[in-house]
Parts: structure tokens; sequence; C-alpha cells
């Protein structure tokens, strides 16, 4: 089956509604707990890194601090791992976006009434009504923002998304069968080439997370392109040592994929 990534408003539908269509479907669920404990095994700071900003839209210094960069490359390339996998709902964490060229990923936005989205929050978080409009403001505005600081989207734009839902006019019950349909359709898209694309996105992904979060390297321009087969890697490095360890990190998590160096000197 196809990939299916989720966004959704605060209030808009419970998680028990995407981890209901995980287990009908015989789906694996993986939402930002699941992704933090994966972070995790790539060392306990970036477990701690994540759940610091999921708290907080990350300040201008931390918007260019290696920390942030790490755990946003960490994060991208978990999910595209998960992807790779097939039959995965991803919840949240800007899957549509990363997968938006993918033909089999089908990706949907579920909004809903602000009474609506409210009474949830009150009822979920045992909150006034005031606080959670304060609650649902700020976590609005705190994702909109580090959507359009990574992605340089808007959240809510609706070409974006496969499917935009709004569960105040849909009921949940027609949106599902609404979803499976669409999910059906996109699983016909999953050819040979489209996973190898995919296949060399995720790798690109992990070669860059790898020379990002390496401890002993600081690369601040830096990227790795997928192509047809190999990798491209561009940046800007301080001097012939430094480049040379760049690139034997980079064809060790290439393995035996050719990778074509654009390395400059500041």
């Amino acid at each position: 089956m196809a990939v299916l990534t989720i966004s959704r408003q605060l209030g808009s539908i419970d998680r028990e509604i995407p981890q209901t269509m995980a287990r009908l479907w015989d789906y694996e669920y993986v939402d930002r707990r699941k992704i933090l404990e994966d972070l995790s095994a790539q060392g306990s700071q970036w477990e701690a890194f994540g759940k610091e900003f999921d708290e907080h839209y990350p300040n201008l210094w931390e918007r260019f601090d290696r920390s942030f960069a790490g755990f946003v490359i960490l994060s991208q390339s978990i999910i595209l791992n998960y992807a790779l996998k097939d039959n995965v709902i991803i919840v949240g964490r800007g899957g549509n976006f990363l997968l938006r060229e993918v033909p089999f990923a089908l990706n949907v936005r579920i909004v809903a009434p602000i009474e609506q989205r409210l009474e949830e929050v009150m009822k979920r978080e045992n909150l006034s009504r005031s606080a959670a409009e304060l609650f649902v403001k700020k976590v609005d505005k705190e994702m909109s923002r580090a959507v359009h600081f990574i992605y340089g989207k808007n959240i809510d734009e609706p070409s974006s998304y496969d499917l935009f839902f709004d569960v105040g006019v849909i009921p949940v019950h027609d949106m599902m069968g609404t979803i499976r349909a669409a999910l059906l359709e996109k699983d016909k898209l999953k050819t040979d080439t489209a996973m190898e694309a995919l296949q060399m996105k995720a790798l690109a992904k992990k070669v860059r997370a790898g020379i990002v979060t390496h401890p002993t390297l600081f690369i601040p321009v830096f990227d790795v392109i997928p192509g047809e087969g190999r990798l491209l890697v561009t940046g800007i490095v301080h001097n012939p040592d430094e480049r040379k360890k760049v690139e034997t990190e980079v064809k060790k998590l290439a393995g035996s994929v050719p990778v074509e160096f654009a390395l400059h000197y500041r």
C-alpha cells in the first residue's frame, strides 16, 4: 500500500483516529513519540533536543545552531526510512512536505472549526476556555513558523496536500473511507522507478545527517543532492584536510553508490 502522511490542526481529531486507520489497514503508525525514540538511538542528546524544540519555536540563535539543524535532518532521515518500508502512516513532522514529490505518498491535511477544536482541547487537557484559546493560538503559531522556516511553505496551503478535510463538515467515518480509496489509487503509482528515487532521497538525507551531526566536523554550508544512481555533494570546507575527511566520511555513508563532489574552500 501507499504511504500516508497526516497533518492535523490541534484539536481537529483525536490521536486515536489515525491509530485506528493504522490498525484497520495493517499500517505502521509513526508520530512524534516514535520519532523521538528513534532519535534517542542516534544519541540521547538528539532526543533531548527534539523534546526541547517541540516545546517552543527555536529563537534566532537556535535556528542557526547545529543542534537544531541536526535535529531537523535526523528527523527527516527517520521519516524517509519509514516511507521506504511502505504501509506506514506518518503523523505530523512535516512529512507531507518531505514526501510531496513521492508519487505513492498520499498527503492529507485535517482541520476543524475553532469552536470544535477548543472544546476538544478543553476536554483533553482539562483547561478553561481562555487557557485553551491561548494554547491553541500558541501551537498554531509555532507549527506555522516551524514549517515555514524548515520548508518555506504555508502549512495551510491546500496545494501542499492531496486531500484537505474539514471535520466540522465531513464525518470522520466518511473521511476515512475517502482516504482509503485514495490510498488504493496511490498504490498503483508505486513503481520500481518511484521506489528507486525514494531510496536515493533517503540515502542523500542519511549522508547529510551523518556529516551535519558528526562530532568533529563543522560544515555550515553542506548539501547532498540525489540523482539517478548517484549522489552530488556540495559545500564549503576550510582546508584540504577537512575536505579529505568529509569525502572519506561521505563515501563510507554512501556505501556502493557513486558520489560526485563539488566542495569548495571558504
